[in-house]
């Protein structure tokens, strides 16, 4: 059983992991207002920590955060959910420069850990993964990749988030594609070895998914797309993804028995997967050049793909028609984190902006926006229940969804 289908996840009320309780960007909440203002959304607290890109994950009461402090040490915090209140840190040495090309954007920790009701996974950004004890933050079992195999530290650092099951953590590292004890973390096994390429391990998360009746895990590197056997490691299918020094970033949608992928100077491209006896085939069905991908993971809302491309407009694309039905004429950040009820589109972009937007296959409609931070918002938003927890670049900070006439109590 994976996290998506287990315990902690099933409750709106937490954010367990990257993208959310069922790793998709989709919550089961309808109560979002129908605008957004500092009336309508109310900040309860902000506490200032160490730089970072890694999203918040969110207990029943506690909200936990990754960052970089110095360029010298890893730092895992511990807060009260309501009040901000710090419960505990646990620090580790751990830093590095990624390549000149990517410098702007910092040499931070990137990946989101996943929370499994009683241990955090954390990755840190030289190829290490540590597990955690959620209530103290004592450390259980720690991982480097690159003692483990050998291989080379990568040149982006670990930025792929791990997927937890009941008894295994799923990740992207030691150039490669791995799957762990969850208990010890020893390597049970690893595959799609090398196809990080020259720059090293790749950037997207593996999701969990059931294709043509088949459980499997869906995973990009920076070469391929491919649906490997959770048991056996056993490589279903693959298909190459093109991508600018490799640059398959975002998560895949499932969609059906339909793959969505968008890649940073390749396309947005629509794979379509069969099954004859035990043997799967994967075709490409619909590629758009013009419409590419970059950092930000879309969402699917009642069927249609809502996505955030390279050249900063948002487009909405119909996978059963094959085209894309309109895209904004606006521009706006870099990358925005998206979250969807069946509804609306909540994004952060990375400017510090937080837009509303209806999920609407019709035409591109920004119900409205709210500058939330001064700092810029390259952590993934999160949603738990009434209350939205935002990383900026160095601060966490705890908003709620509230009726004008209502005060918040600090």
């Amino acid at each position: 059983m994976l996290l998506a289908d287990s315990f902690p996840s099933l409750n709106p009320d937490i954010w367990p992991q990257w993208r959310g309780p069922h790793r998709s960007g989709i919550v089961d909440d309808n109560t979002w207002p129908n605008q957004l203002d500092d009336m309508h959304l109310q900040g309860m607290w902000r506490q200032k920590i160490g730089h970072g890109y890694s999203g918040p994950i969110v207990s029943l009461d506690r909200v936990y955060t990754v960052e970089t402090l110095d360029k010298k040490q890893e730092i895992v915090r511990s807060f009260n959910r309501f009040t901000g209140e710090q419960i505990w840190e646990t620090a580790w040495d751990g830093s590095m420069k990624v390549p000149f090309f990517a410098a702007r954007n910092g040499s931070w920790v990137r990946a989101t850990p996943a929370f499994d009701g009683e241990y955090l996974y954390v990755a840190g950004m030289r190829d290490f993964l540590v597990c955690l004890r959620a209530s103290d933050g004592s450390i259980k079992w720690q991982v480097d990749f690159m003692k483990r195999f050998g291989t080379p530290l990568p040149d982006f650092g670990f930025v792929c988030s791990p997927l937890v099951s009941e008894k295994a953590v799923y990740i992207q590292a030691g150039g490669g594609f791995v799957k762990l004890d969850k208990e010890t973390g020893a390597t049970l096994w690893r595959t799609l070895a090398d196809e990080g390429g020259m720059y090293g391990s790749a950037f997207s998360s593996p999701i969990y998914e059931n294709l043509r009746n088949v459980p499997q895990l869906v995973v990009q590197t920076r070469k391929v797309l491919a649906g490997i056997d959770p048991d056996s490691a056993e490589v279903l299918w693959q298909q190459p993804v093109k991508a600018f020094r490799g640059m398959n970033i975002l998560t895949p949608l499932l969609i059906g028995n339909t793959i969505f992928t968008s890649s940073f100077g390749g396309s947005s491209i629509l794979f379509d997967i069969k099954k004859n006896n035990d043997d799967f085939k994967i075709s490409k069905v619909w590629e758009e050049k013009k419409s590419q991908g970059y950092m930000s993971t879309p969402v699917v809302v009642n069927g249609y793909i809502y996505l955030h491309r390279r050249d900063r407009r948002f487009c909405c694309i119909d996978p059963k028609a094959k085209e894309i039905l309109w895209t904004s004429k606006k521009r706006f950040g870099q990358y925005c984190s998206i979250v969807a009820n069946d509804t609306k589109l909540l994004a952060l972009d990375q400017k510090g902006e937080l837009l509303l937007i209806e999920a609407n296959p019709k035409a591109f409609k920004l119900i409205g926006s709210l500058k939330i931070a001064e700092q810029e918002t390259w952590g993934h938003i999160a949603v738990a229940g009434d209350q939205i927890f935002i990383r900026e670049l160095q601060a966490i900070a705890a908003y709620r969804w509230c009726e004008p006439d209502k005060t918040i109590i600090e």
